[in-house]
């Protein structure tokens, strides 16, 4: 979703460095438009002072404008600790005295396209931009003879969501999906997911998956979404992935909207029950952006079928 800022920022002549902690860098790393990529060595939660103090030596000088995407306190703090200039962001967690730019938090939840690209401080054609990815065609290649796989002959499913259940259309779809595809799923996520694919890969039964969660390095992931013949997922940071290289996608949605995050990609299809006016009762809890449903039943993904989303790949993945 920061994609279309960097390239806004490189078009104008900036140099762009990022800085990210290592499970996001390989993503920065497919963008073209990065010339360097600096690994943020933070564990999750804390100040960490002392390890922002560190690096904020090392880039001392060096940079005269810090763009600061995150919303929290200790991400602006590397900027102000480095002396950097200029330093751009949201107002957020008492970040006044850290940033030297503000922008005002919109009120309702915007495009997070949007969001971001305004940052760089230009308004024309923000609702217009599109995150775009790219891999050197070898680098794909030789991901799919890894692993023994054809570009075209294999689906991704990529049944995670970091933010909670409320995000993740139910394993057993995913099985019964598989069940009915004439190729082979593959099943993306972390490590964390191996359990949920593995459940997956279970109940859908012998050849229907491959089961990858937890065994692929991100730029290996991102080959293979960037093969694949189409890929399924909850709203997700890999199904911004898969817009990203525009392959045909559907991506089901539950708790969050498709209004704020959706795949930018013209070759999507979106599952929302709020959107569907033959959906009765109408979902008047979605969307609600809670982790878990508060209501308890999740009817906003169980409720959306197998054969929903066969009929929607059909779509996307229809010649012209």
């Amino acid at each position: 979703m920061t994609e279309p800022l960097l390239r806004r920022l490189k078009a104008r002549g900036e140099y762009i460095a990022v800085g990210a902690l290592p499970w996001v860098a390989p993503v920065y790393r497919a963008m073209p438009q990065v010339d360097e990529v600096i690994e943020f060595p933070f564990q999750h939660g804390g100040l960490q002072f002392k390890a922002r103090r560190s690096i904020a030596k090392q880039v001392e000088g060096r940079f005269d404008t810090a763009y600061v995407l995150p919303n929290s306190l200790k991400s602006a703090l590397l900027p102000f600790l480095a002396s950097i200039p200029k330093r751009v962001g949201y107002l957020g967690e008492a970040r006044v005295g850290l940033l030297t730019h503000r922008l005002k938090n919109p009120k309702d939840r915007p495009p997070m396209v949007a969001f971001y690209s305004a940052l760089s401080g230009e308004q024309q054609g923000l609702e217009a931009d599109r995150p775009q990815l790219r891999l050197p065609p070898a680098q794909v290649a030789a991901a799919l003879d890894a692993l023994g796989l054809r570009a075209g002959d294999y689906y991704v499913f990529a049944p995670g969501a970091e933010y909670g259940p409320a995000k993740r259309w139910p394993a057993i779809h995913y099985a019964e999906l598989a069940r009915a595809l004439q190729q082979p799923a593959v099943l993306l996520g972390s490590g964390k997911e191996a359990d949920l694919c593995n459940e997956i890969a279970g109940a859908a039964g012998h050849g229907a998956c491959v089961n990858l969660a937890g065994k692929t390095p991100l730029l290996q992931a991102f080959a293979l979404i960037a093969a694949a013949r189409a890929v399924v997922s909850n709203d997700s940071g890999l199904m911004h992935v898969a817009a990203a290289f525009g392959v045909p996608q559907v991506a089901v949605f539950g708790s969050s909207s498709p209004l704020h995050t959706p795949p930018l990609n013209d070759k999507a299809q979106v599952l929302w029950l709020k959107q569907d006016p033959s959906y009765q009762p109408p979902l008047d809890c979605s969307p609600c952006f809670q982790r878990e449903c508060p209501l308890g039943h999740t009817r906003c993904l169980y409720d959306i079928a197998p054969d929903a989303v066969v009929a929607a790949l059909g779509r996307c993945t229809m010649p012209g």
